[in-house]
């Protein structure tokens, strides 16, 4: 299995749960398990090892138009310093991935992948989209050499500005870079995958310990707490932030997902344009909506949804929400029948149908819940 550069840290702390996560032996969670984590996050500060993810520069004169064909979202009139988050679909409007785009200045970009789509990310990219341009752009894969950490929760900007302190006043979905977090210079975005304030840390793959250690050390007065990668699911759920081969893949679009709002259809082009306005046009046949559940019982990836007795879609995502000691799904059900909050549907989980109501979403973001 392939190991972070913080494996050799993490892996000796007692109690910690190491598993395999898409060929990677990550930590799922430490020693106070994964609620206390998840909890962490949502009331103070918890500190991730993300270093499996994916990175990749892309420069060139034709960079930026490169990517505005590769993406739904528009990359075209970016500014040094952003941060967008897009989509690249294949030619019949389905995911080949979510990613992350910094840009550095229009001829220089750094992207960032899904650990488990790297090698079809970088092969999609390199000859695989049908980019119209007469040439592409220079793609150097960084993800060995790249560490990232991810500090999140609402008091992540009081461990960082001991280091940073501009880090108070940078916009959601910015970064800044070189800046020097103890003796590592490392860039940082103000970007998460949980629902709260954080950042994310870029660092080189060899510095990645003496991040980790100097972070840790800062947040300890705090109550700073390592976290895996059970809670970060549970707090991505909860925050309705998708997950590619679950909300979002090979078989699903980025309109059925209700993520048409990074679709830019108004763009001159780009790669499953033509699918995506056709099905909008047609009328989209999916909708991902959230449920919880009247029975107990967690619904799992999967599960087959229905209406009555019709089968209407399935689980894309559950869990027992931690915040909100419910259980919750995403599911993708038929947008015919329309159906409105507080209907019901019932989930076949283990053999047996359980009733689930439909509710609104997020579930739980910034403080606010799904039922306030």
């Amino acid at each position: 299995m392939k190991r972070t550069p913080l494996f050799d840290v993490y892996s000796q702390y007692e109690g910690v749960k190491l598993v395999d996560f898409g060929g990677w032996e990550l930590p799922v969670n430490f020693s106070k398990g994964i609620n206390a984590e998840h909890e962490a996050v949502r009331t103070n500060v918890g500190l991730f090892d993300v270093s499996h993810m994916g990175e990749c520069l892309v420069t060139g004169e034709n960079a930026t138009g490169f990517l505005d064909y590769l993406c739904t979202n528009t990359i075209s009139g970016m500014k040094k310093g952003e941060v967008m988050y897009t989509m690249m679909c294949y030619p019949n409007g389905t995911v080949v991935d979510d990613l992350l785009v910094y840009c550095r200045d229009t001829t220089s970009y750094l992207v960032v992948m899904n650990a488990s789509n790297i090698e079809k990310d970088l092969a999609w990219m390199h000859d695989g989209v049908p980019y119209p341009g007469a040439e592409r752009p220079t793609i150097v894969d960084l993800s060995e050499k790249t560490a990232l950490l991810a500090l999140q929760g609402p008091k992540a900007v009081e461990v960082l500005k001991t280091f940073c302190p501009e880090c108070e006043k940078m916009p959601p979905f910015t970064y800044r870079s070189p800046c020097a977090v103890g003796e590592v210079m490392s860039l940082i975005s103000r970007t998460g995958y949980t629902g709260e304030d954080g950042f994310e840390l870029y660092c080189a793959a060899e510095e990645a310990a003496e991040l980790w250690d100097t972070l840790l050390e800062a947040g300890e007065e705090l109550g700073i707490e390592c976290c895996g990668l059970g809670c970060r699911d549970t707090l991505r759920l909860e925050a309705k932030l998708p997950l590619y081969g679950h909300e979002i893949s090979d078989s699903i679009t980025p309109l059925e997902a209700n993520l048409g709002y990074f679709v830019r259809l108004e763009k001159e082009d780009f790669c499953g344009k033509k699918a995506l306005a056709r099905q909008k046009e047609e009328g989209i046949p999916r909708t991902l909506r959230g449920v919880v559940m009247i029975d107990k019982a967690v619904p799992r990836s999967g599960c087959e949804v229905f209406l009555d007795d019709e089968p209407i879609g399935f689980v894309t995502s559950g869990t027992k929400s931690p915040t909100l000691q419910v259980f919750c799904a995403y599911v993708l059900i038929k947008r015919e029948p329309k159906l409105k909050f507080g209907d019901e549907l019932t989930i076949e989980i283990h053999g047996k149908r359980k009733r689930a109501q439909l509710v609104k979403t997020p579930f739980y973001k910034h403080g606010k819940r799904y039922d306030e």
